[in-house]
């Protein structure tokens, strides 16, 4: 999913995969270094402290947590374990998707030859279509997948929260749902409610939500993640994951971020202001954007989208790719203030050449 070898790469600004342009935090460095005396040890030790803290802080047992290889080895093998409980069962699965979304779930379903359903995103406000969802669902005897992110990348925005609720607490036995709360950490918005939380209110039996500490944390490169359910799903998943999935180095470094707060408000207030900056260019601009809830911002481009990637890499800009569903607009990452300077004078340029 993530190719960023390029020749250039040393010369482009990466906004493309919403990567944190701050970098790891100092302390996960230092306790990084620190460990490397004991890289000849199985890192059971530092997983379990990881996991404890993990635990900790979304306030649910430890038979409820899963670590994991980022959050998509968790995405793995849920679509497998789901897949092989209709095996079992003589009973049809699919996976049900938003389109677009992230692609990791629908990759793996196609790879174990599972049908994926995809469900356009409202034309109006580019939110979960509920109706088609719940349908593509309700039409299918078997199991159903929805994996849904939130909040959904590329658009940035977070779903209706009372329609996604009583959704859940109204779906059928065979309906699960896994939730992608990559970018849990930069949601701004007070009455958003996170999956854990109907997690721990027993809102659904066949509810997973799984995070990353790629985002916010800055640790994309160490591939640390977890996944929060009810115990009986968390032993399901874990029997498909491997045992040593979380590396020492990658453990320290998350344990060091989570306690370093420091950081991660400094990190949040250069998402926040990176964002401030790039709506107000569009806005000048008159370039529509969506609300964004992440550390990218989705907004159109007037003009071929392609070429206006293409454009941007030229003069040193590295942009997201093109998504055929929701034409005429393009996701760029938020980096520091001083990359969206660099974007926005590019923007202004463009706009002087009618390229945008």
């Amino acid at each position: 999913m993530h190719n960023n070898i390029d020749d250039n790469s040393n010369k482009l600004l990466k906004l493309d995969f919403n990567e944190n342009s701050l970098g790891m935090a100092d302390s996960a460095k230092e306790a990084i270094t620190n460990a490397l005396t004991g890289g000849a040890r199985y890192p059971d030790k530092h997983r379990a402290t990881l996991l404890s803290k993990v635990a900790a802080i979304n306030g649910v047992p430890e038979k409820q947590v899963l670590l994991g290889n980022g959050s998509i080895e968790s995405i793995r093998a849920v679509v497998q374990m789901l897949h092989d409980k209709a095996l079992k069962t003589s009973v049809g699965f699919q996976l049900i998707v938003p389109d677009p979304t992230f692609g990791c779930a629908e990759l793996y379903a196609l790879s174990l030859g599972i049908p994926v359903v995809k469900v356009p995103l409202t034309r109006d406000d580019y939110d979960l279509d509920f109706d088609n969802l719940k349908k593509a669902g309700a039409v299918f005897d078997g199991i159903s997948l929805f994996y849904l992110c939130n909040p959904n990348n590329p658009t940035a925005i977070i779903t209706a929260q009372d329609k996604l609720k009583s959704w859940l607490q109204q779906a059928p036995k065979n309906h699960y749902f896994l939730l992608d709360e990559a970018y849990f950490g930069y949601i701004t918005e007070p009455n958003f409610e996170s999956g854990v939380e109907w997690i721990k209110q027993d809102l659904s039996d066949n509810l997973i939500v799984v995070r990353t500490f790629s985002k916010l944390f800055g640790l994309a490169g160490l591939r640390v993640g977890y996944a929060i359910a009810n115990p009986q799903l968390i032993a399901e998943i874990g029997s498909l994951m491997s045992t040593d999935n979380i590396n020492m180095l990658g453990a320290v470094a998350a344990i060091a971020t989570l306690e370093d707060e420091a950081f991660l408000v400094h990190s949040l207030q250069t998402t926040n202001r990176a964002r401030q900056m790039m709506e107000t260019a569009l806005d000048e601009l008159g370039l529509r954007y969506l609300p964004s809830q992440t550390n990218f911002i989705f907004y159109a481009v007037n003009g071929d989208v392609p070429t206006y990637i293409d454009r941007m890499r030229e003069h040193g800009i590295a942009v997201g790719r093109e998504f055929p569903s929701i034409p005429g607009f393009n996701r760029i990452t938020l980096g520091t203030p001083e990359e969206m300077t660099i974007v926005i004078e590019a923007l202004q340029l463009f706009r002087e050449k009618g390229w945008v």
